[in-house]
């Protein structure tokens, strides 16, 4: 297969349903989509069961029990369990448009990361989307969301489908070009390099830490936030805690000052 989505979730079914919905709507079908289950009940497996066959490849589902925010660890079980060469990082919280897994195909190349891009909606939008409107695309217009509680500005241009105005913006756009949990795709042999994920780590940056390890291992990054983009679905965040995030800062800080590669607590125990 040409590439493994690597989709993490916890507890949201009905946001997992309607991001399955996205991928089993993709223009390109010859990937595998692997679950990566921070310890869910069996209400997630039942979608994922609902959603089995709808695929070229079966659903792989990792699975590990509930102890707290993990989300590092189940990446890297994740990584393991994936059959292909090229991995796709999302959420389960996030839509993909239906040429999302293309993009990412197209732009791939060796010795980077890819570098993607999300358009967050409000709640009741993020309810309100059904199954007809991600299988019509609707709901990747922005004048659909325009008329369906989303203000409009300047960041419905990300949803713009013209080639010249994407890949003007994909070169202009101020944001880094950074390893995003919710949209990276990158080779499995770039994580295995760096040990994968750093489960020293909880919620905050865990993400961008990964990739700034790759860029200390000399893979650079190509910022394709407007050729691959995805709908962020609106959640609360009770798992946030400002003493976490303090300490990933600091993990993140002397990586940069140290050149580290490798984490000591990743799919290896150094």
């Amino acid at each position: 297969m040409k590439l493994s989505v690597i989709i993490t979730t916890y507890n949201s079914e009905e946001w997992l349903k309607k991001v399955l919905i996205g991928y089993e709507n993709q223009t390109e079908d010859d990937f595998e989509v692997v679950i990566a289950d921070d310890g869910s009940t069996d209400a997630t497996e039942k979608i994922i069961k609902h959603f089995s066959n709808k695929f070229k490849y079966p659903i792989v589902h990792v699975w590990q029990e509930d102890n707290g925010f993990q989300k590092c660890k189940i990446l890297n079980k994740a990584i393991l369990k994936s059959n292909s060469d090229y991995i796709l990082f999302t959420d389960g919280d996030c839509i993909p448009r239906e040429d999302f897994v293309g993009a990412h195909l197209k732009y791939k190349e060796k010795g980077y990361f890819l570098s993607g891009g999300y358009f967050k909606l409000p709640l009741k939008t993020s309810l309100s989307i059904s199954e007809s409107d991600i299988f019509s695309k609707n709901c990747f217009n922005p004048f659909w969301l325009s008329k369906n509680r989303v203000n409009k500005n300047f960041k419905l241009a990300k949803l713009i489908r013209f080639k010249p105005f994407t890949l003007f913006m994909n070169w202009f756009t101020p944001t880094k070009k950074s390893f995003n949990g919710h949209n990276t795709s990158c080779f499995k042999e770039d994580l295995i390099a760096v040990n994968g994920f750093n489960e020293d780590m909880k919620y905050g940056g865990l993400d961008r830490e990964i990739g700034e390890r790759m860029f200390n291992n000399g893979i650079l990054s190509k910022q394709i936030r407007y050729s691959a983009i995805c709908l962020h679905l609106d959640h609360a965040r009770g798992y946030f805690s400002q003493e976490e995030w303090n300490k990933n800062l600091k993990i993140r800080s002397n990586n940069i000052k140290n050149k580290i590669v490798k984490t000591k607590n990743g799919i290896l125990k150094l």
